[in-house]
């Protein structure tokens, strides 16, 4: 994965010690101070999470893209890096802690953020939360910079300090420890985005999502050494040549609404790439599929949260029912609820759903799906036939009441421990738990 060619813009991974230290917003706040400086920034997420690459988008300008180790081969891997094209520099925002990965090795390594940082060579910024700490917040930072001697370290932004004297007191710690620090950002309760059941909200809910990201600029403009910043980015050079996903249909209906909006970008890409027509439409607005698709796609979000509003969409309904009689419609985790016979929101309200399937899933007592996912096909799906392993994600709090259909898959997670949710097959409809992000290949 380290073959290169050619000039390249020099990145950096903004990660940390674990989840919630702020990352985020930082992140946010970077793509937005650096896009108003006049550059062209290319952000990416490490890993497989759904949710960042909009808000990245929303801050950048230019659409962000998920790089991780444990699905992606180097091909995809090098495909999505070229996405990097003409911009002036690379932000990654890594997933959990810097380190934290699987167990079982992957397609090309773990699933952390330092491998996707190694592989682009981008040296690390660890945003450190100080709260409740000073001079020991160097042996935190010491450790990550130590831990893995071939990845480069730019250095730390200190998050959540109390006071001026906490700022002096923690960097002192550094200085012993002899690692820069790139900033230091005051606490400020106002700067956590919104959360939900599933973690954050999607960009598209935000109330003022622009007011919001302009606002964690400034603060970061006004507490971190922009330019220091910009001068530890490196990894200039192009990783070799690959190739996105092929369409599995040339006219593909697409869901997009506030229920249906998590498709991984790189697909959506290699879709478009390839020549595919993408016909967008909203389930929550009513709106069928258009009659001439090859294929209606449901991507996963929050039907849970529509479930009245989709059970009423009777155009829509209509139109994915005539759709599945002669032509194949598939669905992703809430694009498979909604393709299933009923939905049970969390106050235990039943809403009947496409009928398509025989899934009934319910949100009243929840249950947490998280982690990859290997899937051999034990029927075709689109754009795979049988047989095909597939690489993906799974994430939500759904129970399964009824799964009385053909199996789609033998599903297991990273470590090849069998997972009850297979997906199902009916006719011309499939339907998966997990968010498809690659085929294996030899």
């Amino acid at each position: 994965m380290t073959e290169t060619h050619g000039a390249w813009p020099p990145g950096l991974m903004v990660s940390a010690p674990a989840s919630g230290t702020g990352k985020t917003t930082v992140m946010l706040g970077l793509l937005r101070a650096m896009a108003d400086d006049g550059l062209s920034v290319q952000p990416f997420k490490s890993g497989p999470d759904y949710i960042d690459p909009a808000f990245h988008r929303a801050a950048s300008g230019r659409a962000s893209f998920n790089l991780e180790t444990w699905a992606m081969g180097q091909d995809l891997f090098s495909a999505i890096a070229h996405h990097a094209t003409g911009a002036d520099i690379c932000l990654a925002e890594g997933s959990m802690g810097l380190f934290d990965g699987v167990a079982t090795r992957g397609l090309a390594g773990y699933g952390s953020s330092a491998e996707t940082a190694a592989a682009m060579g981008w040296p690390v910024i660890l945003v450190l939360d100080v709260s409740g700490q000073a001079q020991s917040a160097a042996a935190t930072a010491l450790g990550f910079a130590s831990y893995d001697a071939d990845l480069p370290f730019a250095g730390v932004i200190l998050n959540r300090v109390a006071s001026p004297r906490h700022e002096r007191l923690t960097r002192a710690g550094m200085d012993r420890a002899g690692l820069p620090v790139l900033g230091a950002l005051p606490r400020r309760g106002d700067l956590a985005l919104p959360e939900r059941h599933l973690g954050l909200i999607q960009a598209v809910e935000h109330p003022d999502l622009d007011a919001a990201i302009a606002g964690y600029a400034d603060f970061l403009r006004a507490h971190v050494d922009l330019d220091a910043i910009r001068a530890a980015a490196r990894g200039g050079t192009a990783p070799a040549a690959g190739s996105l996903p092929a369409p599995p249909a040339q006219r593909i209906a697409l869901a997009q609404d506030a229920a249906f909006s998590f498709t991984y970008p790189h697909i959506l890409a290699g879709w478009r790439a390839a020549g595919a027509e993408i016909l967008p439409f909203s389930p929550l607005a009513d709106e069928a599929p258009d009659p001439s698709a090859d294929l209606v796609w449901l991507p996963g979000g929050y039907p849970e949260l529509h479930a009245g509003r989709l059970a009423g969409a009777t155009t829509f309904l209509a139109g994915l029912r005539d759709h599945a009689k002669t032509r194949p419609v598939h669905g992703e985790c809430g694009g498979y609820m909604a393709l299933g016979a009923a939905l049970i929101d969390k106050d235990g309200v039943r809403h009947e759903m496409a009928g398509l399937l025989g899934l009934v899933t319910s949100y009243e007592t929840r249950k947490f799906h998280l982690g990859y996912r290997r899937a051999v096909l034990g029927g075709p799906m689109p754009g795979h036939a049988p047989g095909t392993a597939l690489r993906g994600h799974e994430f939500h709090y759904s129970t399964i009441l009824d799964q009385p259909d053909a199996p789609l898959a033998d599903v297991a997670d990273a470590d090849g421990t069998t997972v009850p949710e297979t997906g199902s097959r009916r006719d011309h409809v499939t339907g998966t738990f997990f968010h498809l992000i690659a085929e294996e290949t030899p």
